[in-house]
This record gives structure tokens, C-alpha cells and sequence, in this order.
């Protein structure tokens, strides 16, 4: 790799050799190297079956981190790495970089308008903040330049920054917000600096932002927890203010915008025809309980601290899925309060009646329906090798069953074998069926 896992790198120069931001960007990760890097499992002592129960329920905490990268993951970072180069392509930076003068150039050259903007929303415990944090992290988050084609060219790039939305949807708030990340990840004083001005006007502030932006040459900034706003949007209205703030400085700096949050935000942003436009991405919604789903909970399965290990049965898998409805949070809570309830009773072993027991003190509720969305079971990324050639799957003809899923509907009548339908199933022929009515006596023949 270009660089090493670190927040704050040196530059190194690839391409293009015209633009200092793009050319000392890292390589966009391949999908193998980056799962691998996500992924964060909780460690079994090899002296487990010797602890006492006490010291095994203290280790259940360690689930708390366990985290299990799927494929939409991959299509989040795949997204910030577009928008963060998006953003060094416009003309904004361009035309900044040609005011610093490292670069002199002749001609027209080309660029885009505009930044990238977005959202990602989902049903809560889906796993978004983690995931976006995670996805950014695998980015260095300074880069640091001293010289750039021979000459001298002090900067350091700020890739990304990441704020939660303040509650009361205030733009000094979330302004500040901004300028504190932005301190954290330079070691500047910038906060301090403007804190101190009395009196400073929202418009003076913002301006002052767009200015950081700008010097710091900022790639994107990535609002979370837009859902906040929610609540106060409703008694105040000032949740179109902020995001129009936001767009007003995506316009004049050309830094990307993302948004991340729960679905209540998509009502706010679809009532405005110009938030709906800005404001389109991901919409995530739990595992189907299909192939994914299983894979997932198989693989916490194996961290199970009881006495006795047992395998995943589908039965259990079922009452799990049934009870979590596919959000990965409830599925690792329930797990970890299962395997606290048969720790602490004399079983000491994972079965049916003790993840009913763990569901049923957890109390959780999940609704029947969810709006438009994905599915995180929807995401496939296939892992092509350099070089190889990969020839396009056939398209299956037969659904795919719901292996998981408790059977819904009306249950199937039990036929007699000597059933009509019963018959044509076995035998598939008139000739064979009358054959069969004839020797049962329930069959006569007519001749005409």
C-alpha cells in the first residue's frame, strides 16, 4: 500500500502530475484487504473451561467489539473515496492551487462544477456510524505536503472530517463543530481563536469556515446522527436552514457533504425538491433471513463462553432472526444475554428456552414494515483477481427459498396416499393413476 495504517502521512506522488491533492491520494483499497482490516474479533482465552463463571461473563463484554464486515461495507467506502476525489477535480481547488502558484499551466483544463453530496440512512443498528468510521479510518486523514515538482509547497490536506449533527439544528453549533475537528486533526487553534471573538454573526462564522475549507483543501465532511434534527425541525423548522448551510458550503468550497442517520431524516429531505437532489444514497435495511444472515450468525456463534458448545440449529436460528429482525445489534445482544442467562443458571449451555429467556428480558420490538430501502443481504462484491477474467453468472430461473425464515401462512393439509393429487404427484400419468384406481377398487371402467 501507498501508505501506512497512520492518521497523518507524508505525501507521496503518483499521478496526475498537474494536481498535488489527487496525485498524493492513497490507492482505492481492493475489497479483500480492505474486509480483512475491518474485521475485529473478541479473543478466547485457551484456558476457558477453566474459569469460573464470573470470570466468563466479565469476558462477554468483548462481544461488545465484535464487529463483522459485510459487503455493503465496501460500497460505503467506495462512495467517501469517489466524493473525497470528486472533490480535488473541481475547479474551486484547481484554481486554488493555481493562486498558490506551485503549478503553472497553459491551456484549458478540465474539471467539474460541483462536489458530491449524499446520504446514507438506515434502520438503527444496522451498523452505519460504525461502519462509516470505520470506512474512513482505513484513509489517512492528513496529508501532509512540503514540496511539490521542485518547488516548495507547505499544506496540510485534510481528507475528511467527521460531526454529529447538534440536537438543537443550530449553524454556529455545528460550525464549530467543524472547526474543532479540524483543530483535532492538524493540532491547529483555531477554535480557540474564533471562540474568543465576541459577538461573531452566523454569516461571519460560516465565512470563516468556508476559508479553513479551502486552506486545509477539506474532501468531505461527514454529518452524522442527521435524525437529531428531527424532533427540533418539527417545533422550529430550522432543520432546512442547516442543510441549506450545508449545501451553500459544498457550492462555495467544493467540499463534499455527506449525511448519516436514521430514515426519519428521508421525510425532511424528499419535502424539498432541491434537499431530494443533494441528499440521495443508501437506504439500509436488516439482513434477509437467507444465506448472508446465517453466515453472520454462525460466525458469532463460535464465541460462545458456556461450558458446553453447542452447534447452531436451525430452529434457534429462526427464533433469533424472528425476534431480532435482522439487525445486527439485536442479533449480538441477544446472543450475549443468552450466554449471560446460561452462565448464571446451572445449564450453563446455549439452548432454545434460554435465548426465549434472553429475548424476553431484553424486551425487544421491531416494526412489521420498513419504507424503501436495500437490504444489507442485497450487496454482493465478488473478489476478482488481477488479470482474470470473470464470465457473468447465469440468471436463476427458481426463486430462492426462505431457509430461515419461520414458515408463514396456512399450514399444509396431510393427504391420504390415495389421494388425487397425491397420485398425480407419484405418478404423473392418467394411464398409471387409472391403473392404480382399478387395483384400490375406487376405479371403474366405462365402455362406450
Amino acid at each position: 500500500m501507498k501508505y501506512t495504517n497512520s492518521n497523518t502521512v507524508r505525501a507521496i506522488y503518483t499521478e496526475p502530475e498537474d494536481n498535488p491533492y489527487l496525485a498524493a491520494l492513497p490507492e482505492l483499497m481492493p475489497k479483500d484487504i480492505f474486509l480483512q482490516r475491518l474485521q475485529s474479533l473478541p479473543v478466547v482465552p485457551p484456558n476457558l473451561l477453566s474459569l469460573s463463571g464470573e470470570e466468563r461473563r466479565r469476558l462477554l463484554s468483548g462481544l461488545a467489539n465484535l464487529f463483522l464486515p459485510l459487503d455493503y461495507m465496501y460500497t460505503i467506502y467506495d462512495l467517501f473515496y469517489r466524493a473525497i476525489q470528486t472533490t480535488y477535480h473541481t475547479k474551486t481547488v484547481l484554481d486554488s492551487i493555481r493562486q498558490i502558484g506551485v503549478v503553472r499551466q497553459s491551456g484549458q483544463t478540465s474539471f467539474g462544477t460541483q462536489a458530491q453530496s449524499g446520504s446514507i440512512l438506515g434502520i438503527p443498528g444496522v451498523g452505519k456510524t460504525s461502519t462509516v468510521r470505520r470506512c474512513l479510518a482505513q484513509l489517512p486523514q492528513v496529508i501532509e505536503h512540503r514540496e511539490f515538482q521542485g518547488q516548495p509547497f507547505f499544506k496540510k490536506q485534510i481528507l475528511y472530517i467527521c460531526v454529529e449533527c447538534p440536537s438543537d439544528c443550530s449553524i454556529k453549533t455545528l460550525t464549530y463543530n467543524i472547526i474543532a475537528a479540524v483543530d483535532r486533526a492538524i493540532g491547529s487553534d483555531y477554535f480557540r481563536v474564533i471562540s474568543h471573538q465576541s459577538r461573531i454573526s452566523a454569516s461571519a462564522l460560516t465565512t470563516q469556515l468556508k476559508i479553513i475549507c479551502l486552506n486545509h483543501a477539506i474532501g468531505l465532511i461527514v454529518v452524522d446522527e442527521i435524525q437529531n434534527a428531527i424532533s427540533t425541525a418539527e417545533k422550529t423548522r430550522r432543520i432546512k436552514p442547516l442543510v441549506t448551510f450545508l449545501l451553500e458550503l459544498l457550492n462555495d468550497t467544493c467540499t463534499g457533504i455527506y449525511f448519516v442517520g436514521t430514515l426519519e431524516a428521508d421525510e425532511v429531505f424528499c419535502g424539498h425538491d432541491h434537499l431530494k437532489r443533494r441528499t440521495r444514497g443508501l437506504r439500509l435495511l436488516p439482513l434477509r433471513p437467507d444465506g448472508t444472515y446465517r453466515r453472520f450468525l454462525e460466525t458469532i456463534w463460535q464465541y460462545q463462553f458456556t461450558l458446553h458448545r453447542i452447534a447452531l440449529t436451525d430452529q434457534i436460528a429462526n427464533k433469533i432472526y424472528d425476534h431480532s429482525g435482522g439487525i445486527p445489534a439485536y442479533i449480538i445482544q441477544i446472543f450475549m444475554e443468552a450466554q449471560a442467562q446460561a452462565i448464571i443458571g446451572s445449564e450453563d449451555v446455549i439452548d432454545a428456552k434460554i435465548v426465549q429467556r434472553a429475548i424476553n428480558m431484553l424486551c425487544i420490538s421491531i416494526p412489521k414494515t420498513y419504507p424503501a430501502g436495500v437490504s444489507l443481504s442485497d450487496f454482493s462484491i465478488s473478489v476478482v483477481e488481477e488479470g482474470q477474467h470473470q464470465e457473468m453468472p447465469a440468471i436463476p430461473h427458481d426463486s430462492v427459498p426462505r431457509m430461515y425464515a419461520t414458515p408463514r401462512g396456512r399450514r399444509p393439509k396431510v393427504r391420504d396416499r390415495v389421494d388425487l393429487i397425491e397420485l398425480w404427484k407419484q405418478h404423473k400419468r392418467a394411464d398409471s393413476i387409472c391403473k392404480v384406481l382399478l387395483s384400490l377398487n375406487i376405479g371403474e371402467v366405462l365402455h362406450l
